[in-house]
C-alpha cells in the first residue's frame, strides 16, 4: 500500500484490525492532547489564552493529573481560575445576579480545550479516511476487513461522508454498505451473545456453555458508547 506523510497515521490505525478504528483514533489523539497541554505547549501564549477561557472537563483534568507532573497542572489552574473570577463571578457581594455572566459560565463549564482539540483532529483524520476509501485499492479492502465500527462512530462517519467534501455521491451507496455492514453485523452478533447470557440464568440451562457471552455486557457497552466501561474488580 503506497503511503504519504498524510496517510501513514490512517494506515497505522486500521492495520491492527482490533476493535473500532475510530475509537483507536480518539484514544491516540486523547493521549497526545493530554501530553501536549502539560508539556511545552503550556508555555505558548496562544494556547494559554485558549485554556484560560475554555478550561478542561473532569475527564481531562484527571488525565492531566495522572501524568504525575503537578506543576503544569497548577500553572494551568492558576490562570484559568483568574479568568473565571474576572469574567463570571460578581466583583462584590450582594446585588442582582448577572444573567449574561451566568450564561457565559454555563458555556465555559461545558467546554474543554482537550475535547475541542480531539474533535478537530478526528474530523481531519476521518476526512483522510474518506478520501483514501474513495480512491479504492488496498485501503478500501483494509476498511472492509475491520472487526466493527461502533454505533457512535457509524453515525459520525456516515454524517461526514454525506457532508460536502465527503464521499462522492456516485460512491456513497457503496461506502454506506461497507460501513453499515461493519456496524450491523457486529451488533447482531452482540445481540445474540446478550440473549445467550440472559438465557444462562434459566435453571434449565445450568451447566451449559457460556460461549462468547461471558463478556457480552462489557463489549455491548463499548460498542454502544464508544468507551470501555469501568468494571468492578473480581
Amino acid at each position: 500500500m503506497s503511503e504519504t506523510i498524510l496517510t501513514i497515521p490512517i494506515n497505522d490505525l486500521f492495520r491492527p484490525k482490533c476493535g473500532c478504528p475510530v475509537c483507536r483514533m480518539e484514544e491516540m489523539l486523547e493521549e497526545q492532547g493530554v501530553q501536549y497541554i502539560t508539556g511545552d505547549a503550556m508555555m505558548e501564549p496562544s494556547v494559554r489564552v485558549a485554556t484560560n477561557k475554555k478550561g478542561f472537563c473532569h475527564r481531562h483534568f484527571s488525565r492531566m493529573l495522572m501524568l504525575g507532573n503537578r506543576l503544569p497542572n497548577a500553572l494551568l489552574l492558576e490562570t484559568h481560575m483568574e479568568e473565571v473570577m474576572a469574567n463570571y463571578l460578581p466583583k462584590k457581594d450582594g446585588g442582582k445576579p448577572d444573567k449574561k455572566k451566568l450564561e457565559g459560565l454555563r458555556d465555559m463549564l461545558g467546554s474543554c480545550y482537550v475535547c475541542d482539540r480531539i474533535a478537530s483532529n478526528v474530523a481531519h483524520l476521518v476526512s483522510l479516511v474518506l478520501m483514501e476509501w474513495a480512491k479504492g485499492g488496498e485501503f478500501r479492502e483494509l476498511y472492509r476487513e475491520q472487526p466493527f465500527i461502533c454505533l457512535k462512530h457509524y453515525q459520525y462517519i456516515m454524517t461526514a461522508a454525506m457532508a460536502r467534501g465527503g464521499i462522492p455521491s456516485k460512491l456513497l451507496g457503496e461506502f454506506h454498505a461497507d460501513t453499515a455492514a461493519l456496524t450491523k453485523n457486529y451488533m447482531e452478533a452482540l445481540y445474540g451473545d446478550i440473549k445467550h447470557f440472559v438465557s444462562m440464568f434459566d435453571y434449565r440451562n445450568k451447566g451449559q456453555d457460556w460461549g462468547t457471552s461471558v463478556d457480552a455486557i462489557e463489549r455491548s457497552i463499548e460498542f454502544l458508547t464508544g468507551e470501555k466501561p469501568a468494571v468492578p474488580e473480581k
